[in-house]
This record gives C-alpha cells, sequence and structure tokens, in this order.
C-alpha cells in the first residue's frame, strides 16, 4: 500500500469508539470516522447524522457509541456499526455513506478511490450544530 493512504495503525482504532480523519475529494473536504467490529474488522462512515448533515457524530474526541452502536449525541439516533443502518430515531432507515479501507501489515490505508488521505482529526470546519447541552449521550 502507499504510504500517502496509511491512515494509522489498527490497533489505535477503538472497538468503543471512532477515529477522525479528514480527505480530500477533489475541492471538497470530508470528514471520515473509523469504527473497530468485535471481529477486528475496521470500517469507515462519512462524519455526520443523515437527519440533519451539519451535524457531526465525531467532533474530535470520538463518536458516542451505546449498547455497540454509534449514536447521533444531538437527536438520539442509533447506527449499526458494521452498516451504518439507521435503527431508531428521526432518520430511520437511512444509511451512512461508507468509505473503502484495508488493513494491511497492522496499518489502516484508505482505498476510496475517489479520496485522499489528508490528516487525522477533523477538517476544522466549525460545527453548526446548535451550542445547546441537551444531548442523548446520558451527560
Amino acid at each position: 500500500m502507499d504510504d500517502a493512504r496509511r491512515i494509522i495503525a489498527a490497533d489505535e482504532v477503538p472497538s468503543d469508539g471512532t477515529v477522525l480523519f479528514t480527505a480530500q475529494n477533489g475541492s471538497e473536504t470530508t470528514e471520515v470516522i473509523l469504527t473497530k467490529l468485535a471481529d477486528d474488522e475496521i470500517v469507515a462512515f462519512e462524519n455526520f447524522c443523515p437527519h440533519w448533515t451539519d451535524i457531526r457524530l465525531d467532533k474530535g474526541s470520538g463518536a458516542y457509541v451505546r449498547n455497540g452502536e454509534l449514536v447521533c449525541e444531538k437527536h438520539g439516533a442509533t447506527f449499526q456499526r458494521d452498516t451504518g443502518y439507521c435503527d431508531f430515531g428521526p432518520c430511520k432507515g437511512s444509511v451512512l455513506s461508507t468509505f473503502d479501507v484495508a488493513v494491511q501489515d497492522g496499518d489502516v490505508f484508505l482505498t476510496e478511490e475517489a479520496l485522499t488521505f489528508e490528516h487525522l482529526g477533523g477538517s476544522g470546519d466549525h460545527d453548526r450544530s446548535s451550542g445547546s447541552r441537551i444531548d442523548f449521550t446520558g451527560n
């Protein structure tokens, strides 16, 4: 695999959260989250809730995971971590966009042809969601 497509070591991807990275698609910036499944497979999803696409699932410190599912902290929607399918909430039935990644020699690589890996972390775009403290995390 090309070192420019290397994202992170596979053992740094949590099984109870996510890792956020930024990729470039032509002139567009895309935020992507990685999560590790029970069988150590790593999957990648676009970092937003389909209900309101300005709401990030991972704001930089890992997406909230409850009962093994990704949770939109704004609306309480839950997404299956293996498929991205929303099984509860205002966007029930929708599916998170996925991106191709592969693990080789202990590292995760971006294999989605349309994307170029930029850096770990968010894009620097500000989250336009409400600053309200009301959420579904239980905090």
